[in-house]
């Protein structure tokens, strides 16, 4: 029999006790003690992560410029320039893409991670539109990691190929060149924004491999190579002085205390592994995103905020079982000025999706919700909330389906709350809403099971209540 023993006052087990033959294989200290693996230290001040839960658009610049206020840093860790995200301060409405939102706060360093895929025209221009809004010091607050993968125009022009060539059966794609882009990374014929600060030859070699590739699959596909690196050596002074390593930027700013945020774009409905595939975009924005898109380790990570529209929208193709192709819809999309801030597109809209919400849950580990555009409710007689699907006669199917075609298939069960028809713009406090309102967001806290910290009932800074 063998016999193991702890010491508890020196954290070291004995194996004194075990027969020699079952040990002479085992290099052990001289006394015979095998130290304890101490226990990891947790951060002092965990990261926070601001996620989507639904199918993106749902106020997250917002949130994120509410909590970036006392942030030190602010991240995005992947997705491109098909994100759109609007804040507004004071009488100025900011618009980023590609910049974290947080960049507004001027104490605020901005870091577009290495799971980020860069294009750099759209980059500087978006930097100047902000700046003639009264956007201040962003010079000094800006970081981009070396490791970020570029996006050219070439991808963009590849993008729109693809998307056309996929006839009636199109994804819906921004045709902003984000797929192309995370392909090329995947086929490891990318472009980092390393090689481009790097030696330019190199960068030239690898740019003319990466032409002549979608070249030799698109035959129609025209690019002026030389005006193209003529171009990118002027982009190469430009964002030189960006450019650094930030992972270990990041490591010392954890151990350090900082408060870190990191926000999210899209959304876990629309994630490249737990999204209704192919309706998806090309990276992880679920909380994994966050780990492998700044190099974070996952114990480091605390608060996860999913932020929820008070109903449901969503662009492109695919299922929407809760969607209204009615009056009522249409009243949603004017009230919501439903159009998208990165293609101006018309979004569909429906009823608040539970199932989606629990599953959007199940995956990214929600401490709070943020519950965004409360307001746009305010002139409903009634107000549904779809709380289980039925599929093939399987009633409170317990997840969201992976196929669209089953998505599309699926019969949802409502649950019907009176509406409040009193304006919620003015109200500061939880205690200000209407009991039909309050009511409202009582119920979707039973149904998903995760308390609400946040209410969006306006576009302003000040128009976020803060649940005690």
């Amino acid at each position: 029999m063998i016999v193991v023993s702890l010491d508890t006052q020196h954290e070291s087990i004995s194996l004194r006790s075990i027969p020699c033959n079952k040990i002479k294989n085992m290099a052990l200290p001289v006394n015979g003690c095998v130290p304890l693996k101490k226990p990891r230290l947790a951060p002092t001040n965990p990261v926070t992560v601001v996620l989507g839960s639904q199918w993106g658009d749902e106020g997250k610049g917002k949130i994120v410029d509410m909590i970036a206020a006392n942030a030190d840093i602010c991240c995005r860790c992947q997705g491109g320039n098909n994100a759109g995200h609007t804040v507004v301060v004071g009488e100025k409405a900011y618009d980023f893409h590609l910049l974290p939102s947080g960049i507004v706060n001027k104490k605020c360093t901005a870091v577009i991670g290495n799971g980020v895929v860069v294009h750099l025209p759209n980059l500087f221009e978006e930097i100047e539109k902000n700046v003639e809004k009264g956007m201040e010091g962003w010079q000094e607050r800006l970081l981009i990691s070396n490791r970020a993968h570029l996006v050219f125009d070439v991808h963009q022009m590849v993008d729109g190929l693809q998307e056309t060539g996929r006839g009636k059966n199109i994804i819906g794609t921004t045709k902003k060149g984000i797929g192309p882009a995370y392909s090329s990374k995947a086929t490891r014929n990318g472009l980092r924004v390393g090689d481009l600060v790097g030696d330019f030859s190199l960068f030239t070699e690898k740019f003319r491999k990466l032409i002549d590739y979608y070249k030799s699959h698109h035959q129609d596909l025209e690019v002026d190579v030389n005006k193209e690196l003529e171009r990118y050596k002027v982009l190469r002074n430009k964002v030189k002085p960006f450019v650094r390593d930030t992972i270990p930027i990041l490591s010392k700013a954890i151990k350090d205390g900082k408060t870190i945020l990191v926000e999210g774009a899209q959304s876990n409905v629309l994630d490249i592994d737990f999204g209704l595939y192919p309706y998806v975009t090309s990276s992880n924005c679920s909380v994994g995103g966050v780990c492998t898109g700044l190099g974070i380790p996952p114990h480091c990570l605390g608060d996860i905020v999913g932020v929820v529209k008070a109903y449901l929208t969503r662009v492109g193709s695919g299922g929407f079982p809760t969607e209204l192709n009615n009056e009522v819809g249409e009243k949603l999309v004017n009230i919501g000025h439903e159009y998208g801030v990165t293609t101006g597109r018309k979004r569909r809209v429906g009823w608040l999706d539970i199932v989606m919400l629990r599953y959007s849950n199940m995956i990214n580990g929600f401490t709070h919700l943020a519950i965004t555009k409360l307001d746009v409710l305010d002139d409903f007689d009634e107000v549904k909330i779809g709380i289980a699907y039925e599929l093939d006669g399987v009633k409170n199917y317990d997840s969201f389906p992976a196929l669209d075609e089953d998505l599309c298939r699926v019969k949802v069960e409502y649950l019907t709350l009176p509406g409040w028809k009193v304006t919620t713009a003015g109200a500061r406090n939880f205690s200000d809403l209407p009991q039909n309102a309050q009511n409202y967001i009582h119920k979707v806290e039973e149904l998903v099971g995760v308390p609400v910290k946040w209410i969006g009932v306006g576009q302003s800074r000040d128009s976020v209540i803060e649940v005690c």
